[in-house]
């Protein structure tokens, strides 16, 4: 029977965070008992219990380097063993203390994958992890083999992923666990493809866990997987989502989504969250927000609108934006302007490529046996015009798959 979270725990919790001596004596699984009470409460949204976990994982540690090998002869504090491995414990310590137990079988595969997991080493966690069924271990310890196992294969074998962090969920219902699975199901479905998972795991996210400190996490993987999954994403199930959000992460959520969708072209999803972001702008306090006049404009130049997206371009506060987005503004007049502009002649492109190519080379440093060369003011200029035709040819490149993507040329 799972164990269920106690007042005495949050007693024994409390004890361990002040450094009580009656903390030290307590056995390694009701340290770690304390400490997934604590992570459950992160998950629940109690982000006062961060700096709680790392300060109560300092501690186990120092208990399991004072344990003797026989202290894990009780089955209770080597599974508490396991556990801490699996949550981020001192390699080291994981290390010295597997060293010293005479394991076998499954337990000692899962002690060695858990060291080199804790290590960094993945390959080897990878090979280690791959061969044990997280459903047929102990019922406190096969949730976060599942979680972590799922982690190390994610990037070569989403489709094991997937099935490992639905077991992950399912093992411990209403725990970090449950909420990381979740979180890291989403990048998954992007990566397979799967817009049906992505919407049924960002739901259950965003209904369950938007309190969690990791939310943020899960805001930075929503957006990522709707710009992956652009072309079959349905636009609805944003909505549904968004909806369980305040209006302020509402509103970031769909200014993130705007700008990647701008800076990749993505007409559709760029036209749907600047509307969104622009209405949920207005509904702040702040008011209309400068960002998202930006998105909404960048991507979308054609000789029709131009004038258009100028004005508005022209009408952005450049204070209120970032050093980032004052840089995409620039590039987006540019190429508002360039559209504006006759194409450049042939016989002038070949010039510019004429010029650049001497500057480069006489900037270039002298090879093995060539006199040093005097940098003089001249030089200063070439490098400077250099620069300037370089970032002039990158801009008529913009408009130029700007032009085609309007045309379909």
């Amino acid at each position: 029977m799972k164990w269920q979270p106690t007042v005495a725990a949050f007693l024994m919790t409390g004890a361990a965070l002040c450094g009580n001596a009656s903390a030290t004596s307590l056995q390694p699984f009701q340290m770690v008992r304390s400490l997934q009470v604590v992570q459950d409460r992160i998950a629940n949204g109690d982000h006062a219990a961060l700096p709680m976990q790392q300060k109560l994982l300092g501690i186990i540690d120092d208990r399991l380097r004072a344990a003797s090998a026989g202290d894990f002869t009780d089955q209770r504090n080597l599974r508490a063993l396991l556990i801490y491995g699996l949550s981020g414990g001192n390699p080291r310590t994981l290390e010295t203390i597997f060293s010293e137990l005479d394991l076998e079988g499954e337990q000692a595969k899962l002690g060695s994958a858990i060291v080199s997991y804790a290590r960094g080493d993945f390959q080897s966690a990878r090979d280690g992890l791959r061969a044990i069924d997280p459903m047929a271990l102990d019922p406190e310890v096969g949730p976060a083999v599942a979680l972590v196992t799922a982690a190390v294969l994610a990037a070569d074998e989403p489709a094991t992923a997937a099935r490992l962090l639905d077991d992950a969920r399912l093992l411990s219902p209403g725990t970090l666990i449950e909420e990381a699975a979740l979180r890291r199901s989403i990048p998954v479905a992007a990566a397979l493809n799967d817009t049906q998972r992505f919407a049924s795991a960002s739901e259950q996210y965003a209904r369950r866990f938007l309190r969690s400190p990791y939310a943020s996490q899960f805001a930075d993987s929503f957006v990522a997987a709707i710009v992956a999954l652009h072309e079959t994403v349905d636009l609805s199930v944003i909505d549904d989502v968004v909806a369980q959000m305040s209006n302020e992460q509402a509103r970031i959520i769909y200014l993130r989504l705007a700008r990647k969708s701008a800076i990749e072209g993505y007409d559709r999803l760029q036209a749907f969250a600047s509307e969104k972001a622009t209405n949920h702008a207005e509904q702040s306090e702040a008011g209309e927000d400068p960002r998202a006049t930006l998105y909404a404009n960048m991507a979308s130049v054609t000789s029709d609108n131009v004038d258009a997206v100028l004005t508005a371009l022209a009408g952005i506060d450049r204070e209120r934006l970032s050093e980032q987005d004052r840089e995409l503004l620039d590039a987006a007049k540019a190429v508002a302007r360039a559209v504006l502009n006759r194409p450049i002649d042939e016989a002038e492109d070949h010039a510019a490529q004429n010029a650049v190519a001497a500057a480069m080379e006489r900037s270039r440093p002298p090879a093995e046996g060539e006199a040093e060369k005097t940098h003089t003011p001249a030089d200063d200029e070439i490098e400077a015009a250099e620069t300037y035709l370089r970032d002039m040819r990158d801009r008529l490149q913009a408009v130029d798959a700007l032009l085609v993507k309007e045309t379909g040329e």
